[in-house]
């Protein structure tokens, strides 16, 4: 197979669908971002298509964009998934160790990872991912790569991460249509922390929360491992929809009302301070108070931080990592959001900005992009000279021929 040059993210939004390009710099080995594009969202909704034909529409526009500005054709890519229909479970799997000399081989950890899927699994459900979270062998627990390890008896705690087929059917219907061949879906939150945790966060103990416009989602590492993840079902887009309602205005109108005077902290807001609707669009005539506002604002956003809390109190760890949240997608960027996070969910919390890439494109330097540029890490180090795979990591672990990609997976995971 012939050398990937170009690695390409796709990022379907229910605001906006983001489209990165980069290629590995020959000097530093890093990956160099050499184009993006933008489109508004239509046709999706809560990360799930709901209009082929317009999602198609915003995914090409996307796309000729990036090409556009790289000189490149773009005919694969790297697809972040999101949407309330994701779901996760833990699973365990046991096995014999197959070797007489009871050395643990690459063969032995594919079949009890294999082993751990052996769940029910509902007939409109499939698995998107299976990560393995720790080894056990012979009772000794805690192991993080049990291979060339000596046993009788292996097992793995796994997160299976499931997804609803239709909703999975349809949006790699409307990316094909678009042109483009699947290299590999991945969960968005998970690719976004590849773009912005560090390997000391991970093993500290950290949250991801990826604020998109319909969902937000979250990930939750602790050594090094990850052990949550969760996509609730509420995000920046219902903070528009409210202020559309509280305001008595376009939905159009409130989201330049909340992009330009937003603010999550009522009380760093001046009362008499008013936002004349009239500068943003012509056919309002009112003024409305930044304070009421603000109110919106922090109503929401301390819905979501509520929601995102419960999802730590599942696993006992609200107010218990101690790297904290990091907040990344377009609605982490409201003005006072860090100080209402870390009022709610009692953590350090802090801004997650893309990282371990090089460009000179000052859009993506921006939690919005994190998981777009999350998208191309992961397919560098998945996907190396591997286009249109289509494979997920599901399959390959359960492929004996993908020696290699199971090994990158351990270092990746299980470091």
């Amino acid at each position: 197979m012939a050398q990937q040059q170009h690695f390409v993210g796709l990022d379907i939004g229910s605001s906006l669908v983001r489209v990165v390009v980069g290629k590995p710099d020959e000097e530093t080995g890093m990956l160099s971002i050499i184009g993006v594009g933008e489109s508004p969202s239509l046709g999706i909704r809560k990360g799930v298509v709901v209009d082929i034909e317009e999602a198609v529409s915003t995914i090409s526009s996307a796309l000729e964009k990036a090409e556009r500005m790289t000189g490149v054709q773009i005919e694969h890519a790297t697809v972040a998934i999101g949407g309330s229909h994701i779901s996760s479970v833990e699973s365990h799997g046991v096995i014999a160790v197959s070797r007489a000399d009871g050395e643990i081989t690459e063969n032995d950890i594919i079949r009890v990872i294999d082993a751990s899927q052996a769940i029910s699994i509902p007939a409109n459900r499939e698995i998107l991912h299976v990560i393995p979270k720790s080894f056990s062998v012979d009772g000794q627990t805690g192991i993080k790569d049990p291979l060339g390890m000596t046993g009788i008896r292996l097992e793995v705690d796994t997160v299976i991460v499931q997804a609803a087929s239709p909703f999975m059917k349809n949006l790699t219907k409307a990316i094909q249509q678009a042109g483009i061949k699947i290299d590999e879906m991945v969960l968005a939150p998970l690719a976004a922390s590849q773009a912005v945790l560090t390997k000391r966060q991970k093993e500290l103990g950290v949250a991801l929360v990826d604020m998109g416009g319909g969902t937000t989602g979250l990930v939750i590492f602790e050594e090094g491992q990850l052990v949550h993840t969760s996509i609730v079902p509420a995000g920046s887009g219902h903070i528009t929809n409210d202020i559309a309602i509280g305001l008595r205005t376009s939905i159009e109108t409130a989201e330049q009302v909340k992009q330009a005077y937003g603010h999550a902290l009522p009380k760093e807001v001046s009362r008499t301070q008013e936002i004349d609707l009239s500068q943003i669009d012509p056919s309002e005539e009112e003024h409305v108070s930044r304070h009421h506002l603000a109110e919106i604002c922090e109503a929401r956003l301390e819905e979501i931080f509520s929601l995102v809390n419960n999802e730590l109190k599942k696993i006992n760890r609200d107010g218990q990592l101690p790297a904290g949240v990091v907040f990344t997608g377009a609605g982490a960027k409201m003005p006072g959001i860090l100080e209402l996070a870390k009022k709610e969910l009692r953590l350090p919390v802090q801004i997650g900005i893309p990282s371990n890439v090089t460009t000179i494109i000052d859009r993506v330097e921006d939690p919005a992009y994190a998981t777009a540029v999350g998208l191309i890490l992961w397919a560098n180090e998945y996907l190396p000279g591997s286009a249109g795979s289509n494979a997920g990591i599901a399959k390959k672990l359960m492929d004996h021929k993908s020696v290699d990609k199971l090994k990158k997976m351990f270092k990746k995971f299980l470091p």
